[in-house]
């Protein structure tokens, strides 16, 4: 598994991003700014950093610059952001940025973008550019979707589990396995009657653990719990 710096100014993503990436293996550093940044860069040289672009120092661009000048930039970089433009993911590529992310980031997303950088350098020749405009203007695959032979017959509106669902297996794994989390999560909901405390005991996640990986897979809380329960 690979060291991965987290920069960004905002704790609730860099916390986020440390679980998601720690429960996928990684070993996982955090910076909120430029300064730190510089400084687990040059002390631990990570294998990737994933590099947030407005922050209140020194943005991300002009940190990227600063790394790729002086011959800095030994590992690829993931840009984020959460207002970018094609324009800033066109500059950042150009300097050597091997993807971009506009936020929110999906769980997909995130690890794809992950995996592919953590690959050897020649094997990531991949179009950079094409997948920065791709992520600015709508391109990229939508999340994947449980298949029932028809509609989702109102997953959200759950008025009991429901375990017959099966699963679309023509896919990547990550992709699969995220489609199967969320179904088996929601079936747990509407069983307990959307009590969290009870799915977390029935699951064995902790209940903050419980809560983020609900965020990440997109499950709707508020649909899923029953009126008075």
């Amino acid at each position: 598994m690979a060291t991965i710096l987290v920069v960004d100014d905002e704790l609730g993503i860099r916390a986020l991003l440390s679980e998601i990436l720690t429960d996928e293996g990684h070993t996982v550093e955090l910076a909120e700014n430029a300064a730190q940044a510089r400084q687990v860069r040059e002390s631990l040289r990570p294998d990737l950093v994933l590099l947030d672009i407005w922050m209140p120092d020194v943005d991300g661009v002009t940190l990227l610059k600063e790394w790729s000048a002086g011959g800095q930039l030994s590992m690829p970089v993931i840009m984020m952001s959460g207002h970018g433009t094609i324009d800033t993911a066109v500059e950042a590529t150009k300097v050597g940025a091997s993807a971009f992310l506009e936020k929110p980031i999906t769980l997909q997303k995130l690890l794809r973008a992950v995996e592919q950088a953590l690959v050897k350098p020649n094997q990531r020749t991949a179009p950079a550019l094409k997948n920065a405009r791709s992520e600015l203007v709508g391109g990229s695959e939508a999340l994947p979707m449980l298949t029932t032979g028809g509609p989702l017959h109102g997953m959200g509106h759950l008025e009991g589990p429901r375990p017959e669902q099966s699963f679309d297996l023509d896919r990547p794994l990550r992709e699969a396995r995220d489609a199967f989390e969320k179904s088996y999560f929601e079936f747990h909901l509407a069983k307990e009657g959307g009590s969290m405390t009870r799915v977390a005991e029935k699951t064995g996640l902790e209940r903050t653990h419980l809560y983020r990986k609900l965020k990440q897979l997109g499950v709707d809380l508020s649909r899923n719990k029953r009126t008075g329960g």
